[in-house]
């Protein structure tokens, strides 16, 4: 008879054993099978302006809270993160908990948008969706919503608009001292890169160019996920996911000429943010001027804005009610997957819930 040692080191052996022809079943399947579906919670497409798209999506709950939500993606990639996959839905959560959501979404610029500057995304962009919403809901009061450049673009409308009755400001990861951005601020220096021959010259700015960029971030970054999924290829959940986030992160969008020179201009180059002087459709964004309820969450394994680039955001808006709050993960784990839906959207509702009646 096998000693308890013995048996264990058979059932190892055949779990090894099992994982490695699951993993070659699964690795077919893989390359074989088409690009997982994503973004599969109802919505309605309101309102749409070139580039831009407004989606309100369908309650799932029978209560509904008074303040409704304005989430503004980041003007780099699609806002289907939010709705990546039904049981790690950012959105769904946020439905299934009683709040009514919209969502600022974003398609590629067309060369003849290469003309959209930094006013026409944070001001006319955003006033005009929250007009909407205001519309569709019959409230005044919008609880604004942005992810990381969403969330600097949600800034600075707030700044600018502190008569507005915007009731709540929530931003994820929102860099607001760009000198702090690491090989960004490096790679965009003014004695190296020529902005306006980029623009001049080509007018959008490729996602090839914008992909290589975060990649440069970490270079073995693609190499690293390769490994990890070969290793998990067995488990049919972990890849499933990994495709959908892995498409999700290679959907990167172009960004308007103009809209692309005044962010390496005003926020790279003279931190304009930052130092309260950022004028935007003759306002000026004064960081200070947001007196609302203010939440910021940042991730402690953020790569692509760190702490350093993002601890001023609360800091500086004179919001008597704020908080700032550091969670586990990276720049993306924080707002989507498992990690997201123990971590930050629990604390999020719990924060939320009583600012939204």
């Amino acid at each position: 008879m096998a000693s308890a040692s013995e048996q264990e080191g058979g059932a190892a052996i055949r779990t090894l054993v099992e994982r490695s022809i699951q993993r070659n079943i699964k690795g077919v399947e893989y390359f074989a099978s088409a690009a997982p579906a994503v973004g599969l919670t109802p919505k309605e497409t309101i309102y749409k302006r070139g580039t831009l798209n407004l989606y309100h999506y369908k309650p799932l709950a029978d209560e509904i809270y008074r303040v409704p939500i304005l989430m503004v993606m980041a003007t780099t990639n699609r806002g289907y993160v939010f709705d990546i996959a039904e049981e790690h839905s950012f959105v769904r959560f946020l439905l299934n908990a009683g709040y009514d959501v919209f969502v600022m979404d974003w398609d590629a610029p067309r060369p003849e948008e290469k003309i959209l500057n930094l006013n026409n995304y944070a001001n006319t962009f955003i006033g005009e969706c929250l007009r909407r919403v205001r519309e569709a809901t019959g409230e005044q009061e919008v609880s604004l919503v942005g992810y990381c450049m969403g969330g600097v673009l949600s800034t600075i409308y707030t700044a600018t608009h502190p008569d507005e009755p915007i009731k709540n400001l929530v931003c994820f990861t929102t860099p607001i001292d760009f000198s702090e951005m690491t090989l960004f601020s490096h790679m965009s220096q003014e004695k190296y890169f020529d902005v306006d021959r980029l623009v001049d010259n080509v007018g959008n700015a490729s996602p090839e160019l914008l992909l290589t960029s975060f990649d440069m971030l970490r270079p073995s970054g693609r190499a690293a996920a390769q490994r990890t999924l070969w290793d998990n290829m067995w488990n049919g959940d972990f890849v499933e996911f990994h495709r959908k986030m892995d498409r999700w992160s290679n959907d990167m969008l172009p960004l308007a000429g103009e809209y692309f020179r005044d962010t390496v201009k005003k926020l790279m180059w003279k931190n304009q943010l930052l130092e309260g002087t950022l004028e935007v459709g003759g306002r000026t964004a004064d960081i200070g001027n947001i007196a609302i309820p203010l939440f910021h969450a940042v991730a402690l394994h953020d790569h692509i804005v760190p702490y350093e680039a993002s601890k001023h955001l609360v800091a500086l808006a004179g919001s008597e009610d704020k908080t700032e709050i550091t969670l586990k993960g990276g720049h993306i784990s924080l707002i989507a997957g498992p990690n997201a839906a123990r971590r930050l959207w629990p604390t999020l509702d719990e924060w939320l819930a009583e600012r939204s009646v």
